[in-house]
């Protein structure tokens, strides 16, 4: 029996880009490359529109870009974004990933890079330049150092699991589903687990889990 070609996924991606010239560009890369859908977007569009997957966010506007992003996590939980930019700092990179941000990307990157943080946050992992997360781990291990260093003995069975998936990149939703809970306890579980660590946000309880050896790595 002959078997027909196997049906890749779609990843529909979403361009958050003020100036036309460089929403020009991104389109031109991105439309090369294989499995994109890429689209010009807006905040509503976005807000209303739950096919698209990935949110690829200009920073051209200073502290407004934050406030984009933080939007972005109020109307869209799910949604997962992708800064890009010239000579964007690391506190700002820091900043836009403890509102959400799954990755970054410079802009004058080449084009392979682009699609590898796309693949990689589509399919939850997180995409920043190695000195950030190594930023984020040694703030993690600052912060767990004044807390209880809590170990996997420590942690309740269900606590187990909301970490393991919040790890893996899912949200909310996504990780309350399949445990039978709503998205209410899911995240009344985070609060405690950040607690017990020591940290303040997603972002620094998954690099502190994954540090500590808490969890399996995505």
């Amino acid at each position: 029996m002959k078997l027909g070609p196997i049906k890749r996924s779609i990843i529909h991606v979403g361009i958050l880009e003020g100036n036309p010239l460089r929403l020009v560009g991104f389109q031109c890369i991105l439309d090369r490359v294989r499995d994109l859908h890429v689209t010009a977007s807006s905040v509503a569009e976005i807000a209303s529109n739950q096919n698209i997957h990935i949110a690829l966010l200009g920073n051209h506007s200073g502290k407004k870009f934050l406030e984009t992003m933080t939007t972005l996590r109020v109307v869209r939980p799910d949604l997962r974004v992708v800064v890009t930019g010239t000579g964007i700092d690391d506190e700002t990179i820091l900043k836009a990933i403890a509102c959400g941000a799954k990755g970054y990307v410079d802009e004058g990157a080449p084009t392979s890079d682009f699609a590898q943080a796309i693949y990689t946050v589509h399919h939850g992992s997180v995409w920043v330049p190695r000195r950030v997360m190594s930023m984020f781990i040694e703030r993690s291990g600052d912060l767990s150092s004044r807390s209880s260093h809590p170990d996997r003995s420590t942690l309740t069975s269900r606590e187990k699991q909301v970490l393991q998936m919040l790890v893996e990149g899912r949200s909310n939703k996504e990780i309350g589903s399949p445990l039978g809970i709503v998205e209410r306890t899911v995240k009344a579980h985070v609060a405690k687990l950040m607690r017990k660590v020591g940290v303040k946000n997603r972002v620094a309880l998954s690099v502190h889990a994954i540090h500590h050896s808490l969890v399996s790595a995505p």
